[in-house]
């Protein structure tokens, strides 16, 4: 299946993000759909060869979506997405300053009218009619017709909601202003506070969204513009970087970044990789070592060969990977999409209530309560503070006011927003200490894990063996050369090591003619002028084959000195060959990474094919008890043992190799070592970039902060619109006399939204 992000535009609601979805789910072809509302972006799977994509974005559009395929060249992103920025950043500024403008007359207006200022003109109705009009038709104008079209088309949004409030006020005022007998209040100050208010929350909201999502920017930053290349009569010249091409040489100076994936063909210098790793500390680079997109040379030049460029790079895939984590939301944040895509009908018909109630109903229960309330109040027609609502003057007044206040104070915005902004923000943080998360799925189920299993190979260890000896054969030249002869088309490290060998004693290896790869076992064939079937394994393998290994070979296997190295056989037809011992180092980090995993409370297993006397040995070092390890074990043996302790508990597997690939899929959580295998890494949830453990124990106490920074977000979220909305509607009105004016009921619910952003940037 072909899975395709687009770029959609006019969500601004959880209610819209639920709508997006409906008509994605609804078009043939179209399955797995998610949509984010702070990167607006949705995410769909095609399952068939041909579909009409147009068609699809034809449907979004006229329900008023505009959408887009999402361009993934690189180059174009890194450019378009500044510009983009800058243009909508303009946009809404010029907005909010208008609707600011409008705001500060509309106040200078209270004080004329009060007569804090002596300029009259301020204080004439007809002077706010005109600043209401000029609101309506301006800053407010696409906010009201993408609000009525939603409202049209039966998906209601939060525009919907702020353009019947704001169109309700100025209808109202109108009519009062032309028809003064009909009763209805005059408050032409509210549609001009609402857009304000509401304009310099989006603003004040989209600028923490940005900051949320500032960990892509900063990848993108670490891409130059422009690569020194070397010519055909070896001069530099001077190209912008999306026309490098594969095979051109080029010169980086001290200070200066990779701007492709490379190979140093002259040169050594320290390099600033912690953008890849999350390692602050520099590593150095010689002649023949990779060098990946991004990287910073920190004091010496170097000459590089460039292998990868643009969206083929090391970076590109990392940007691509981080904005995946948008694609595969967790389910919490499902939940809160549909429940905020019914959100808008409820207010509206909360609202509806709200205005019959106090219209109707409450005259009958509180005939004396407008004016018990009015006591102290001068009563005018046309004053500009009706909107203050204590001193409406008829239960009609009073039901307009607190039903636009109800439509305004709701906020489907905060729940829209309160996970995709925490999921963003954990995944960026993550990312720069090395380790990524491939869905916000991926760490919602982090946050629950209890049970960790570490394979042991490439994983504890730096997954670099080396040959510490051989036994029972004097010719160990013959031995390592049809060793690596057979393994030179292994992927495992212990084919590495012994080729790498070859290679330093410069043997001319044997051409393979079959070859045959037993996982968890080792691997057999046939060799050009060698007689005979090879087989190269594990002992227990060797035997189950029929070689024959007599009671010599085995004191050799059984002797202390070997006990705590890796062994492999060599045989030839059903004839020992002999033994090769292999050693590994643990990595820096391990025994500092398990026990702190230890400390914070998760139980720990190792579970290795390893021979009981290595993995016990390792075990010993890291601080594991025996009863904790297990050796010995085929890759159908692992996936056994995992199956049974997903019985009682959430279960995370840590790998590296092909071998740890079933394990890794059926854990709940799988976990690769970014040194690892390609397809190890394909296949985990979670990726430690580099050759270290130590972002482990913080991936999985971020995931359980990032949790808990949801939950605290969406209680705001509910228990916001719980109180706010019935406080709008006049609860407290007939007991303590406290209304809230459409105003500051929408200052109430912009500050909603933002606090829900915030609080996600304080994510640690």
């Amino acid at each position: 299946m072909e899975s395709i992000q687009l770029s959609v535009k006019g969500m601004k609601c959880g209610g819209c993000v639920s709508t997006v979805e409906k008509i994605l789910n609804n078009s043939d072809g179209i399955e797995n759909v998610s949509v984010n509302l702070l990167t607006e972006s949705a995410y769909f799977e095609i399952t068939q060869k041909h579909i009409d994509i147009e068609s699809v974005l034809e449907n979004l559009k006229e329900n008023g979506f505009p959408a887009k395929i999402y361009i993934n060249d690189f180059s174009k992103k890194i450019n378009k997405t500044e510009l983009e920025k800058k243009k909508k950043w303009n946009n809404q500024w010029k907005k909010l300053t208008f609707a600011l403008l409008l705001l500060f007359f509309s106040g200078l207006g209270h004080l004329a009218e009060g007569r804090y200022i002596n300029f009259p003109i301020l204080g004439n109705i007809f002077f706010h009619a005109s600043l209401a009009t000029l609101a309506l038709l301006f800053p407010g104008r696409g906010i009201i017709i993408n609000g009525f079209k939603s409202f049209i088309k039966n998906h209601p949004d939060m525009d919907s909601l702020v353009a019947l409030g704001v169109i309700s006020a100025y209808t109202t005022s109108l009519l009062s202003l032309i028809f003064p007998a009909t009763g209805f209040p005059c408050f032409f100050n509210e549609p001009v506070m609402l857009l304000g208010f509401i304009l310099i929350g989006r603003y004040l909201e989209e600028r923490a969204r940005y900051q949320t999502g500032s960990s892509i920017g900063e990848l993108l930053d670490l891409q130059p513009e422009m690569a020194n290349i070397y010519t055909e009569d070896n001069q530099i010249k001077s190209i912008r970087v999306n026309t490098l091409r594969p095979n051109q040489e080029i010169q980086v100076l001290a200070g200066d970044r990779v701007p492709a994936d490379c190979i140093v063909t002259r040169g050594n210098s320290y390099v600033d990789v912690s953008h890849i790793t999350g390692e602050s500390k520099p590593i150095e680079v010689k002649e023949g070592e990779n060098l990946s997109s991004g990287s910073l040379n920190l004091n010496s030049t170097l000459r590089l060969k460039v292998q990868k460029v643009g969206g083929d790079s090391s970076l590109a895939k990392l940007v691509n990977l981080i904005e995946s984590v948008n694609a595969r939301k967790p389910r919490i944040q499902s939940i809160a999409d549909e429940i905020a895509g019914k959100f808008t009908y409820f207010v509206l018909i909360f609202a509806t209530l709200t205005f019959f109630f106090w219209w109707k109903g409450a005259r009958n229960i509180w005939p004396d309560l407008l004016s018990h309330n009015n006591e102290l109040i001068t009563h005018s027609s046309h004053t500009l503070h009706s909107s203050l609502g204590s001193n409406a003057e008829n239960f009609l007044s009073l039901a307009i006011q607190l039903s636009i206040a109800v439509l305004v104070i709701a906020c489907p915005c905060a729940l829209g927003l309160a996970t995709p902004t925490v999921i963003t923000v954990a995944s960026g943080k993550a990312a720069k200490k090395g380790v990524l998360f491939k869905g916000g799925d991926k760490i919602e189920m982090a946050s629950k894990i209890n049970h960790i299993i570490f394979d042991k190979t490439g994983t504890l260890t730096k997954g670099k063996p080396f040959i510490v000896d051989y036994k029972n054969n004097n010719d160990h030249t013959f031995l390592l050369k049809i060793a690596a002869s057979l393994e030179k088309e292994s992927r495992h490290p212990i084919a590495d090591a012994l080729i790498q060998e070859a290679k330093k004693q410069n043997l001319s290896l044997f051409p393979i003619k079959k070859i045959f790869t037993h996982s968890g076992r080792g691997i057999s064939g046939e060799l050009e002028s060698i007689d005979g079937v090879i087989n190269i394994g594990n002992i227990e393998w060797l035997l189950s084959k029929g070689i024959i290994i007599d009671s010599d070979a085995k004191k050799v296997i059984e002797n202390e000195e070997t006990k705590t190295n890796t062994i492999i056989g060599v045989s030839i037809k059903d004839n020992l060959l002999g033994f090769i011992l292999l050693g590994d180092l643990l990595r820096d980090d391990s025994i500092k990474t398990v026990q702190n995993l230890r400390e914070n409370k998760f139980k720990i297993n190792i579970l290795s094919g390893d021979r009981k006397q290595t993995v016990l040995a390792l075990a010993k070092k890291i601080g594991c008890k025996e009863t904790e390890v297990k050796w010995d074990l085929l890759p159908e043996m692992k996936l056994k043992t995992i199956e049974t302790l997903k019985i009682n508990n959430k279960v995370a597997m840590i790998g590296d190799g092909i071998n740890d690939v079933p394990a890794l899929a059926s854990s709940d959580l799988g976990i690769a070592v970014g040194s690892g295998t390609q397809i190890a890494k394909a296949n985990a949830d979670v990726v430690l970039m580099g050759d270290q453990l130590n972002g482990l124990t913080y991936a999985l106490n971020l995931a359980k902060k990032t949790i808990r920074k949801i939950k605290q977000n969406l209680t705001w979220a509910f228990g916001y619109n719980l109180l706010a909305i019935p406080l709008a509607a006049g609860i407290l009105f007939p007991k303590y006399g406290i209304l809230l004016t459409p105003s500051i009921a929408a200052l109430l619910m912009a500050i909603s939204s933002i606090t829900v952003v915030i609080n996600a940037l304080s994510l640690d």
